[in-house]
């Protein structure tokens, strides 16, 4: 794989590596937004929704439309969704791996305490 391919999606996975992206991109699934709106909803400033939106723009993850004053933000390519589905499966799977090796701890432990 040439090295600027890897480049490509390392910078492209920064991009989905702070949780106010990511929550931003949640925010969008299939519906567009204004910046007021977005803020709104995740309860964060405006500084801190614009910085965000400006890195996830800049990466070809969403597209803005203005109509008056007001800027709105969609997903540009929808197969990110698939993505972000794919690593909360991927997640999923990680957190019950984890609660199966605390439940066999947990035994472990009681069945020693039992010994005793």
């Amino acid at each position: 794989m040439p090295y600027s391919l890897q480049n490509f999606k390392a910078e492209f996975f920064k991009a989905l590596a702070h949780p106010v992206r990511i929550r931003i991109l949640e925010e969008l699934r299939g519906t567009e937004l204004s910046v007021t709106e977005i803020q709104s909803l995740l309860e964060l400033d405006q500084s801190t929704v614009s910085q965000q939106l400006s890195i996830l723009r800049s990466k070809s993850f969403l597209q803005s439309r203005k109509n008056g004053t007001s800027v709105f933000y969609s997903v540009r390519d929808p197969m990110v969704y698939d993505l972000l589905d794919v690593a909360r499966t991927i997640f999923n799977n990680q957190l019950i791996t984890t609660q199966e090796l605390l439940a066999l701890l947990d035994n472990e432990k009681q069945n020693l305490t039992a010994d005793i």
